[in-house]
């Protein structure tokens, strides 16, 4: 894992005199200090920046430094606003305005103007959120106690999305073949992909993988058979289906960090010179942090692997998922999904079972050995980016998983059952109104708000179905959206 880390940016002026700039300094120190100790990713503080060029400079170095996440100011006094435009202008990295100040509460016996002239956060923050607003900068502001817990949630869930813009700058997808012939929702704007959010898309002949599956030792799949036995139950007897697909994960996994990718697509249309569909290697692969897309969907296996980075530890319950089928029964109305093979163990409530089956679809010649397992329950959500032409469109629906309500012991694949906000049928019209795709990301650790910064930083559109959404209001939100983005 790289060093990830914020950077905290403290404004003042020279107008309050040595001594008062001493003491923010030592405060801003302190803050860093205790900040760090709370959140998921270090806070390091940088200075407290009193003049227009040291604000230009530390922009600048923040820009340039790989280590830099992102940025979090506060003006502990009064910082006036023109000294930021420069910075503010150049800056290239998440930011977020802390409107905090030192203390917590009004000293009443202590309080003068001594107190007033150095704790000045209440009108210093409302001159530096001025400028931002004022030169359309996308930021995060979040107002509240710096030693707040909630305080604390909201800047470590605003991190964990900033993590998300530095992997998706780094992002390289790798394709095997292209995508399901005639399918639309898969195609995409890769130039502007890449212009946009940093994704490097490209192909790679799955003749180049099967020659390095061919290369992969005896030894090497006793050691992945040894992993496999470890994470998972075995419930077939078929011992070589399993050693394929850990040939073919072991030949993926090299192919991608030779080339420096987090992600992977292939079709079941294209597996020329291959016995099997990676089934079980693509679901243990997701399950280290690699994100993967079915039908060479190579949009979802980026944000697949974007979505794990910003969960918990850095490769939360993130997945790629499918909507096969609803269950409309009057009162019990849930969303099915699932994929032939691909869906990734994080999502798991128990041990997942290792199975091999027949996959009455594609180029296979044996069985494909696959993970089989039930999801987990919990408030979840599904995220959908789809490009509109000219611009993208990043769709999230809230949604509540449930343990399955029942046991369905013929279909050989893992499953999650939900129930979408605000309803199925409402949420299903909703979903189609937006253009959401049928491929998704679904995670149990990323949510709403943070994908919702996460597009802010990308500057992409954002739309987000919830318990309160209604086609109507969505039609007008997505017809008065698709006049602004037109402006933009």
């Amino acid at each position: 894992m790289k060093t990830r880390e914020f950077w905290f940016i403290v404004g003042s002026q020279f107008l309050y005199g040595p001594e008062v700039l001493e003491i923010v300094d030592a405060r801003a120190q302190e803050m860093a200090a205790a900040l760090t100790r709370v959140l998921p990713y270090p806070v390091i503080y940088k200075v407290t920046a009193k003049t227009n060029q040291e604000i230009t400079d530390i922009v600048k170095a923040a820009n340039y430094d790989d280590a830099c996440c992102g940025i979090i100011t506060w003006c502990h006094t009064f910082s006036p606003s023109k000294m930021w435009i420069n910075g503010l202008a150049a800056l290239q990295k998440p930011y977020c305005h802390l409107a905090t100040q030192y203390n917590v509460e009004i000293p009443n016996d202590a309080i003068d103007m001594d107190f007033m002239n150095l704790n000045q956060a209440a009108h210093g923050d409302r001159e530096h959120g001025f400028i931002a607003a004022r030169l359309r900068i996308p930021r995060k502001v979040i107002a509240g106690h710096w030693q707040d817990a909630k305080v604390h949630k909201r800047l470590g869930d605003w991190m964990k999305a900033a993590v998300g813009v530095a992997v998706s700058k780094e992002m390289k997808v790798m394709r095997f073949g292209d995508n399901m012939r005639e399918v639309a929702v898969t195609e995409g704007d890769k130039v502007e992909v890449q212009a946009k959010l940093g994704w490097q898309v490209n192909t790679w002949a799955v003749g180049d993988l099967v020659k390095e599956m061919n290369a992969v030792t005896e030894d090497e799949i006793d050691a992945q058979m040894e992993t496999y036995l470890t994470a998972y139950d075995v419930a077939t007897g078929d011992v070589a289906a399993i050693r394929y697909q850990a040939r073919e994960e072991i030949a993926i996994k090299k192919m991608m960090d030779r080339e420096g990718c987090r992600a992977f697509t292939n079709t079941f249309q294209d597996l020329y010179g291959m016995e099997q569909l990676p089934g079980l290697a693509s679901q243990h692969l997701m399950s280290l942090g690699y994100g993967y897309g079915g039908e060479g969907d190579w949009k979802v296996s980026a944000m697949t692997a974007i979505m794990k980075a910003m969960g918990e530890g850095g490769n939360g319950a993130s997945a790629f998922m499918e909507d096969y089928t609803y269950h409309l029964v009057e009162g019990q109305e849930y969303s099915l999904g699932a994929h032939m093979l691909e869906v990734c163990p994080s999502l798991a409530a128990e041990k997942p079972r290792i199975e091999t089956h027949h996959l009455g679809i594609g180029m296979n010649e044996k069985d494909p050995a696959r993970l089989v397992f039930e999801g987990k329950a919990g408030k979840a959500i599904v995220a959908s980016l789809i490009d509109m032409g000219g611009r993208l469109r990043l769709i999230v629906q809230d949604i509540e998983a449930v343990k399955p309500i029942m046991p369905m012991p013929n279909l050989p694949v893992a499953r999650v059952m939900w129930r979408a906000m605000p309803d199925l049928t409402t949420g299903v019209e909703c979903w189609i109104t937006a253009g959401g795709a049928h491929h998704t990301v679904l995670s149990y650790d990323v949510s709403a708000e943070q994908m919702r910064d996460w597009a802010r930083m990308m500057e992409i559109e954002f739309v987000h179905i919830t318990k309160d959404t209604t086609p109507e209001k969505l039609e007008e939100a997505l017809f008065l959206k698709d006049l602004a983005w037109k402006l933009k």
